[in-house]
């Protein structure tokens, strides 16, 4: 039984040494130690032994199979590293080699349009505020000379959260909201940028849409002001030949009103399909800032006057770059969205 256990660990080690897979140590595991291995054999047949030789030989069946414990263990970790250094070199990433380039987001264009806006205002000097979204029918209406029952209203159909409460919609209550922080402050020239809303969806309205608003009031302000101002601010926008004029119009908080209209820049003003065979495009609204308007705000209309406009941040896009449905500004459409 001796010479059995030590040809077996003979015969165990030979063919460890031809083994090339971790499959094949398994398998000799099985063979030599498994419940129907060799070595459990041996061990079972120890009962036919005597007394006095069976702790013998127990204990020479232990060492051996411990022997061959150590031998499994160290061919499968030899193995095991072998096949680790061979994947390792077989996805071995040349990190030379230049990475994948990634697509790169960028603003959206409405964004974009009222950055460009802020920054032409800016350089005339003037300041930029915000104000809230959820404003009160107060500073949306009353303090622009709207009070409960004046028809105006139903020119703008709104999206009331109380009675008293709702999604403003226009910028125009930053007017009133500034004046009473910066009165008797003077000037006062700011610009206002902001989400708007408006029960109204089609092609050229949203729902939502962007608006800009502008105030200036100080001392000996005339509508030859304002006329400069979005010369200026057209001209930077949509190119230094254009030219804009001012068509009579109402505002309840702005006396006198007026629409103001830029030369088409299609045809030059001499007619085409963009603007409707006139020469002109309506980009904005504005007027005198109304007397009624400075006094609740805390100026005197006697010692003072202004003016104030309002442009769509989505028409002046819209404008800037051909776009003929206001819906795709909105729809996330990134091969849209990236022309831009």
């Amino acid at each position: 039984m001796l010479e059995k256990l030590l040809v077996m660990q003979e015969q165990i080690s030979k063919e460890l040494n031809k083994t090339d897979l971790p499959t094949s140590v398994q398998d000799l595991r099985v063979k030599y130690l498994g419940k129907k291995g060799e070595l459990t054999q041996i061990s079972r047949s120890m009962g036919s032994l005597s007394p006095e030789e069976r702790p013998i030989m127990g204990q020479k069946v232990n060492e051996v199979k411990d022997t061959i414990e150590k031998m499994l263990a160290e061919k499968m970790q030899e193995l095991e590293k072998a096949l680790l250094k061979k994947q390792l070199k077989k996805e071995k990433i040349d990190v030379t080699l230049p990475g994948r380039v990634l697509p790169m987001g960028s603003k959206h264009i409405l964004d974009t349009v009222t950055d460009e806006i802020k920054k032409i205002f800016l350089g005339m000097g003037y300041s930029v505020y915000n104000g809230p979204q959820i404003e009160s029918d107060y500073y949306n209406f009353e303090r622009l000379n709207l009070p409960k029952d004046h028809p105006a209203r139903d020119m703008q159909d709104s999206f009331y959260i109380t009675d008293s409460v709702l999604l403003r919609t226009h910028t125009s209550p930053m007017q009133a909201r500034t004046m009473d922080k910066l009165s008797p402050q003077l000037p006062v020239k700011i610009i206002c940028p902001g989400t708007v809303y408006r029960r109204d969806d089609d092609a050229t309205h949203s729902p939502m849409f962007h608006q800009v608003e502008g105030l200036l009031v100080d001392k000996d302000i005339s509508l030859a002001h304002l006329k400069g101002t979005l010369l200026s601010f057209a001209r930077q926008m949509f190119g230094e030949d254009r030219q804009i004029r001012l068509r009579p119009s109402f505002f309840p908080f702005t006396e006198p009103s007026a629409e103001v209209d830029i030369s088409c820049f299609m045809c030059g003003g001499k007619g085409c399909r963009l603007c409707k065979n006139t020469g002109w495009i309506e980009i904005l609204g504005s007027g005198m800032v109304h007397p009624s308007v400075l006094e609740m705000s805390g100026y005197d209309p006697t010692q003072v006057t202004g003016f104030a406009f309002g442009m769509g941040v989505e028409r002046i896009a819209m404008l800037k770059y051909g776009i003929d449905d206001m819906r795709l500004l909105f729809e996330n459409d990134v091969c849209f969205l990236a022309q831009f």
